[in-house]
């Protein structure tokens, strides 16, 4: 069966479902057909037998002339016979066989000897005889209770007529059904393989679609949604999936080519103040110590900026920060952590802080980097001896300076990954700070956003679901 394709296995399944379905049809009707056959056999057999002066001659004459053994004997014009096909005898009381001549005999049972010695009035039942010819046949017997007028002689009438009556009509419809059953089982299978064919096709459709999207790595690949089936919906899903990877792809590319671009200008002047000092070295000609010492700190923020860049590229790649799994964590506290932080960064600046209790869902480690990034923009654009307010109320985190404020046509890239303001560009920094506070922000269901403050500076709001009391 595992061998067997889809589309086999579909057709496999209808045809079997349909060969059951047949199977138990045709079973019940033939059962039905047997029971009216049976039925029709008992009414014939009860009207078979006769009444009045007629089944008080044929009992007397049986009952005085009793015999054991089939006889043959002559009838008189004006007496009926019995149909050849028929069978009777007569049991007297003490269950003595009395044959019929022309009449075939049967054999007595216990319970044709309670009908004759009147213990029950009638019974029907299926046995065997044997026929005036001396054949042995299957009949239905039917044994009802007489007596005779005059003499009071009680005794049981036999009356059988052969099962052939209801087998040759039985065999011949089971042959019937055998082979409608067969055609039916047949058609089913072609009807379940031409369903198979049809209900899949869009699978098919599917198939494809994934093979040509393996082939050319084309993931702009997208398949017709056509109706509300499970199929389409496969579909619907096998179009989100691709526009997913499509996207993520557009996103990976954007940030390699970002990356690149940022790495390139500290990798440049890295590599141009370094074959300064080499080729001095090589041509023994010393620089003076001012200009070495200013290559050397030159060289020393250059590789902080790297390090710098390199860390929050990893921090916006790495794929545990896809599967940490979220916890309470006291907002509260972290936010304290994150402005202790500030304060030795910003030794000129006053650093405030006003926190409320607040627990919230999320990664420990990821929000007190989210809150560093915000305060760490805080400290860089702020005038020295300016003031940081930090204030924490009812699940709002506010970061507000005193800088120069944000163009409000640039409010709305501040997010955007490796975009700096024209006047941020000589200042320090990736541009990734912010791209990593969204992040963190959105994974722990929050928002976050940047707003020129009343009065100047800038104000970075930020806002996570929690509440004032935690679990622990």
């Amino acid at each position: 069966m595992r061998r067997l394709t889809l589309r086999g296995r579909l057709a496999l399944l209808i045809a079997a479902a349909v060969a059951v379905a047949v199977a138990v049809c045709a079973t019940a009707s033939w059962f039905l057909v047997r029971q009216e056959l049976y039925s029709e056999l008992d009414r014939q057999l009860s009207g078979r037998v006769p009444g009045g002066p007629f089944l008080e001659n044929v009992t007397y004459n049986a009952l005085t002339n009793c015999t054991s053994e089939p006889t043959a004997g002559s009838r008189r014009r004006s007496e009926r016979p019995p149909p050849r096909e028929e069978l009777q005898q007569v049991v007297r009381r003490d269950g003595t066989r009395c044959t019929i001549p022309d009449q075939g005999v049967m054999p007595v049972t216990p319970t044709d000897e309670a009908v004759a010695g009147g213990g029950l009035r009638e019974v029907l039942y299926t046995g065997t005889g044997t026929d005036y010819t001396g054949r042995e046949i299957d009949v239905r017997i039917y044994t009802v209770s007489f007596s005779v007028r005059g003499t009071g002689e009680r005794g049981a009438l036999m009356t059988a007529l052969p099962l052939e009556r209801v087998t040759e009509p039985l065999n011949g419809l089971a042959i019937t059904l055998a082979l409608v059953s067969l055609l039916g089982v047949g058609v089913s299978a072609a009807a379940g393989l031409l369903t198979a064919r049809a209900s899949l096709r869009p699978v098919d459709r599917l198939a494809e679609a994934v093979e040509e999207v393996a082939r050319t790595e084309d993931l702009s690949v997208r398949i017709p949604e056509r109706g509300a089936d499970e199929i389409t919906r496969l579909s619907r899903s096998f179009n989100a999936m691709t526009a997913a990877l499509e996207a993520s792809r557009e996103r990976q590319r954007a940030l390699i080519a970002d990356a690149g671009h940022e790495l390139r200008t500290p990798l440049t002047s890295m590599k141009t103040n370094i074959d300064l000092l080499i080729r001095s070295e090589e041509s023994g000609r010393e620089l003076p110590p001012e200009t070495k010492s200013g290559m050397l700190a030159s060289l020393r923020a250059q590789m902080r900026e790297l390090t710098t860049l390199v860390g929050d590229l990893l921090q916006l790649g790495s794929p545990a920060a896809q599967t940490r799994q979220n916890e309470e964590v006291a907002f509260h506290e972290v936010v304290g952590h994150a402005v202790e932080r500030a304060r030795l960064r910003g030794p000129g600046l006053n650093v405030t802080a006003r926190l409320e209790p607040w627990y919230v869902q999320g990664h420990p480690d990821a929000l007190e980097r989210a809150v560093v990034n915000l305060c760490d923009n805080a400290v860089k654009f702020s005038p020295p001896g300016g003031t940081v307010e930090v204030v924490l109320e009812k699940g709002e985190l506010t970061v507000r300076d005193e800088g120069p404020g944000i163009p409000e046509e640039d409010l709305t890239h501040v997010f955007e990954r490796f975009w700096r303001s024209p006047s941020a560009r000589s200042l320090p920094g990736s541009g990734l700070g912010l791209s990593i506070v969204a992040q963190v922000v959105q994974e722990a269901g929050g928002t976050v956003w940047l707003e020129n403050a009343p009065g100047g500076g800038t104000a970075a709001r930020l806002t996570l679901p929690g509440g004032s009391s935690g679990t622990r």
